[in-house]
């Protein structure tokens, strides 16, 4: 814990509200914010660990809203890369120094910004023909970037976009697949001692701020600019990642 109290429970207690906004309609770009404003108050380690019950618990509500709306063949498709991936992406934190999970982080980050200022031009350009293959690749990247940093949105993004499926199967089947990859990663992050328990058992109280940010999330959702949001996110994303390759 850093030396104020008061700074560590505020910036859990935020990234606690910041995944109820995501869930709520603003979509899974605050989702990525999450473990590296964790890693301002806390090791990365530890950082990665403490984000997973907050997402579960961000994960049932989203689930709640979108039950049933999911694609059952690209979720069969997905879950078994994603178990390679998840297994993978321990492997790495539990082999890596601190130091290089920190720039692992900020590569992940800046990846993460150029496929978001780039999106639009790299599906417009694929000429795509679809493959089972496909799907499993597209969960075991998601699966290993989720593991390492809870930053698997952009494999999966893509895939999704080039199958042939409504918006609202689009946005269930992706809360569906990383709730299932969320609880997956329990058993292998206590594995590792990413999960401390008696941390967790510190913030539980914290856990009413996940449903207040998905009531809030969902008012927003209808009257936020998302160009400006996304352009916002960016800048706090690019900042993050820069101070992850100095620090």
């Amino acid at each position: 814990m850093v030396g104020n109290p008061a700074i560590y429970f505020g910036i859990i207690g935020f990234s606690a509200f910041l995944i109820g906004l995501s869930k709520g309609g603003l979509g899974g770009m605050l989702g990525v914010l999450i473990t590296p404003l964790l890693s301002l108050v806390m090791p990365i380690d530890q950082a990665i660990g403490m984000a997973l019950p907050i997402l579960i618990v961000g994960d049932l509500f989203a689930l709640a809203a979108h039950w049933g709306n999911w694609d059952h063949r690209l979720i069969w498709l997905l879950l078994p890369g994603a178990l390679i991936g998840i297994t993978l992406g321990t492997f790495v934190l539990t082999t890596i120094s601190p130091s290089a999970l920190e720039r692992s982080l900020a590569v992940i980050i800046f990846i993460f910004i150029f496929y978001k200022l780039f999106e639009g031009r790299m599906i417009d350009r694929l000429h795509y023909r679809g493959h089972r293959w496909h799907g499993w690749l597209a969960g075991s990247v998601a699966g290993f970037a989720s593991t390492l940093a809870h930053a698997g949105g952009p494999p999966l993004i893509i895939y999704l976009l080039l199958q042939n499926i409504t918006p609202i199967a689009f946005v269930a089947t992706s809360i569906l697949f990383f709730a299932v990859t969320n609880w997956i990663k329990v058993p292998y992050y206590y594995q590792a001692g990413l999960l401390n328990l008696e941390a967790l058992l510190q913030i539980v109280w914290l856990a009413p701020l996940v449903p207040l940010g998905v009531w809030v999330g969902r008012r927003l959702a209808q009257k936020t600019d998302r160009l400006v949001f996304d352009r916002i996110i960016l800048a706090l994303l690019g900042i993050t990642g820069i101070f992850l390759l100095i620090g």
